[in-house]
């Protein structure tokens, strides 16, 4: 039988009674269903890293900054970093199975302060990377709804998040429902991904009339940020490089996922680590393969960049004519819509467990689980905030969309770096689950942190010169104000923790005294029911 069917071979009921023997030690009740398999549970991380959403709704961005060197070459330099960072917190998500994931880690690794912090961290990336996703995925269903009915359907920015509002309130009807149809779902969405960049790929290699030479898509650099910098030997470009691999690095964020959706999964020590390393592997092999076709595609350089968040939809529309354009659009939007999808369940989850350790306002509002085992409030909440985040793009689509994706890279990125920095601390006191790194750690671990700090710090400058304070020509619409939200956020939640939460907020903290207490927890759940 298949390997996420709940009923295949009788190891499984022994199977989630380990899991749940786990999640009782570590201090919780088996509140949530875990109906989730191995597959299911790569399925989420792989949906949420979308490369039929990301790296094609920010292709602009690194066709901008760089051209295609930053597409190409980016993209696999990127990659095997985010592989090396995936690597390091699986070992981590093996030894400590939770929904709270990064915070829960980081709490049991450093102590409060540090879950305290990489907990808000995580959950301002998880809002922003689901705001991001959401509006990318409204540009290109807005391209499409255009292309379906020019008379009717505009392409401004007012239209935009009208679309952008539709898909995010679909999104949160959805995620009301339970995990075992969400899970099927991401298995069918995993399925859509892979076979559907092999359709585009194949439509683009054989369309197109013409298509741009090999020494284009793999060596030629562009720079139209307004910074100077030319080429591979001019210090410059390499600073809009590294602008440019915003795209890389914004696809290849949210598989945190598989740790966050652990107590849904069953042998969550080995499936939420195999989860998170193997969907980003597999998302830099068909991402790679998908934008090489692309920027083979590419019509005219120049129309290109001035289609801006458009730019792939001007190359399908330019290269391959309106009614392969409209095929392939929509292969990509139902991509994007399972992607932000999975990423509100991802959210969700992430709200629950910190909420269930009282470090959000209102805690019992958003830890709250409905008949059905699914986190409502927490979901809805999600969905609002997440909305909420993109209403600067009503003055500027295209920069607040770009900042959007930097808040998003940041914050989880931050939260992804402090829990492998205590387990570098911890040494050989580090207790491992069933999925470990050995004695690789004591290289994977600084490395992944090195390139963390790295992009952390390239997604904080200025995009543009205009947007540098004191400028001649200063302009407020292209100002990177991540480092503003940022800096806001830590020194909020800083400023809370040191006048207030460090003398209530202890961390985790256990459902019950004993595990009778927390089994009767499960017990009365599967009283109430329906």
């Amino acid at each position: 039988m298949p390997a996420d069917d709940p009923n295949s071979d009788d190891r499984n009921g022994h199977d989630r009674h380990g899991d749940e023997a786990t999640l009782r030690r570590l201090g919780y009740a088996q509140v949530l269903y875990r109906e989730m398999g191995g597959f299911s549970n790569f399925a989420i991380s792989f949906t949420i890293i979308s490369i039929l959403a990301g790296c094609l709704t920010s292709y602009y961005i690194a066709f901008n900054n760089g051209g295609p060197v930053a597409i190409t070459w980016g993209w696999l330099l990127v990659g095997g970093f985010c592989v090396l960072v995936a690597m390091a917190m699986g070992e981590i998500a093996s030894a400590m199975p939770t929904a709270g994931a990064l915070y829960f880690w980081a709490s049991k690794l450093g102590g409060p302060a540090w879950g305290w912090f990489t907990g808000w961290f995580n959950l301002i990336g998880q809002i922003a990377v689901t705001a991001a996703i959401d509006y990318g995925a409204a540009i290109f269903t807005t391209a499409l709804l255009n292309l379906w009915f020019p008379a009717v359907v505009g392409t401004g920015t007012g239209t935009v998040f009208v679309v952008y509002s539709v898909i995010i309130a679909l999104h949160l009807a959805l995620n009301l429902l339970n995990v075992n149809l969400l899970a099927r779902l991401n298995t069918f969405s995993a399925w859509w991904h892979m076979v559907g960049v092999l359709v585009i790929v194949a439509v683009l290699i054989v369309v197109p009339d013409n298509h741009q030479s090999a020494a284009f898509v793999f060596g030629e650099t562009l720079n139209n940020s307004g910074f100077s910098g030319e080429g591979f030997g001019d210090a410059g470009f390499w600073f809009v490089f590294g602008i440019g691999l915003l795209m890389a690095q914004y696809t290849i964020t949210g598989y945190d996922a598989s740790a966050h959706m652990s107590e849904e999964t069953r042998l969550a020590s080995r499936a939420a680590a195999w989860g998170m390393v193997m969907s980003v592997a597999v998302s830099v092999v068909f991402g790679f393969v998908l934008l090489v076709a692309v920027t083979f595609a590419v019509p005219d350089v120049q129309g290109t960049l001035d289609a801006a968040g458009n730019a792939v939809v001007y190359i399908w529309t330019e290269s391959l004519g309106g009614a392969w354009a409209e095929f392939l659009l929509l292969i990509a939007v139902v991509g994007q819509f399972f992607c932000g999808t999975a990423s509100v369940t991802s959210a969700s989850r992430m709200l629950f467990a910190f909420s269930r350790d009282g470090a959000v306002p209102a805690s019992r509002l958003w830890r709250k689980v409905a008949a059905n085992r699914v986190p409502v409030n927490a979901v809805a909440a999600i969905a609002v905030l997440s909305w909420a985040l993109m209403l600067p793009t009503l003055a500027n689509g295209v920069v607040g969309y770009l900042v959007g994706t930097s808040i998003a890279v940041i914050g989880l990125y931050i939260a992804f770096a402090l829990p492998i920095v205590l387990r570098i601390r911890a040494g050989s006191r580090f207790e491992g689950g069933a999925w470990s790194l050995g004695h690789h750690y004591r290289w994977v671990a600084p490395v992944a942190v090195a390139w963390i700090a790295l992009v952390c710090v390239l997604f904080l400058l200025p995009v543009s010169p205009k947007g540098i304070p004191g400028a001649a020509d200063f302009d407020w619409n292209v100002v990177n104000y991540a480092p503003i939200t940022v800096g806001g956020a830590l020194l909020l939640f800083g400023g809370w923790y040191l006048l207030s939460a460090r003398h209530w907020f202890t961390g985790p903290v256990r459902e019950a005294g004993t595990e009778e207490e927390l089994t009767g927890i499960e017990g009365q759940l599967e009283a109430d029911a329906p």
